[in-house]
């Protein structure tokens, strides 16, 4: 019982970098934007995070300024592909470039360097409860963040009239547009918010996962979160469980390693969660999940008379 506390345990933690950046993804596609730039704001934020935490020595500072950096190089993203209509993949695929050449270059000062290390937030009471205790109330402020922005993101997109704006401009932004919603304006807000979210996911890495800086500390999770997305039919509640199940895959190689066993080889259990991560999207695609794209996604929206 022990053992599966601690596997479940680090699940979560090994979860919460894709989840957030899951979660901005779905907020964006839902409202018509493709951002295939979660990897490399993930990188600005895991640097913006680590160098401001490293400064500061706040946590709060460190993710505020990492989520205001992805937020804002959504917005570059939302320019061209918004204001522009550029073409969304390719505008995503360059901003995952900028991103990560230019967290490279900015950050090789900082290599090696120890920073700020968020801590465990215990929650009085409720972490004392056996077994439940452990895994879900022993664990960094950031993973009851992630579940409350997922619960938040549900209710959101499903049960308020901003949310149904949101999906309006995703599924018709001409009708949207008919009845009176800015359809530029809540694109932007919500590719800003998703930006956002994908930057403290970042931070997530450099300053809890594996405290420090260091260059391609994402190894590809922008990448899954976007596959995720498509995995959980652009519904908040889905994305977190195709986050877990990738938590999971991490989480094993850094439980045998902990307990000693040796079942499968190391290398393999590194590749793992990438290739069935890739397996299950493809498996999703097959299934016909991909139908629940929303119907103007990717498809840029001007005015006729504009």
């Amino acid at each position: 019982m022990n053992d599966l506390a601690f596997l479940l345990t680090l699940t979560f933690k090994s979860s919460m970098a894709v989840l957030l950046a899951a979660q901005g993804e779905v907020l964006a596609e839902r409202a018509g934007v493709i951002n295939l730039g979660q990897e490399g704001m993930m990188l600005m934020g895991a640097l913006t995070g680590f160098w401001v935490g490293f400064v500061t020595g706040s946590p709060v500072l460190a993710f505020a300024a990492a989520g205001a950096v992805g937020s804002l190089l959504a917005c570059l993203h939302g320019f061209f592909a918004i204001r522009l209509g550029a073409n969304q993949l390719l505008s995503g695929i360059a901003l995952t470039i900028l991103g990560t050449g230019l967290s490279n270059y900015l950050g090789r000062g900082l290599i090696g360097k120890i920073g700020l290390r968020v801590q465990e937030t215990p929650i009085p009471l409720l972490s004392d409860i056996p077994f439940i205790g452990q895994v879900l109330f022993r664990q960094n402020a950031v993973v009851y963040l992630g579940i409350l922005v997922t619960l938040a993101s549900w209710y959101f997109l499903g049960r308020t009239r901003m949310g149904l704006t949101v999906r309006a401009c995703g599924e018709n932004p001409a009708a949207a547009d008919a009845m009176g919603a800015p359809v530029a304006a809540t694109r932007f807000a919500a590719l800003g918010a998703g930006g956002f979210l994908s930057g403290m996911a970042g931070a997530y890495l450099s300053l809890v996962f594996t405290p420090g800086w260091k260059e391609g500390i994402t190894a590809g999770q922008g990448w899954i979160a976007v596959a995720i997305v498509i995995f959980a039919g652009w519904r908040p509640v889905w994305a977190m469980a195709g986050a877990l199940f990738f938590g999971l895959l991490s989480a094993l190689q850094f439980f045998f390693q902990a307990t000693g066993i040796h079942l499968v080889p190391l290398y393999v259990l590194r590749i793992l969660p990438y290739v069935l991560t890739i397996l299950t999207l493809s498996l999703a695609t097959a299934l016909g999940r991909r139908g629940h794209a929303p119907a103007g996604l990717g498809k840029p929206y001007f005015r006729e008379n504009s």
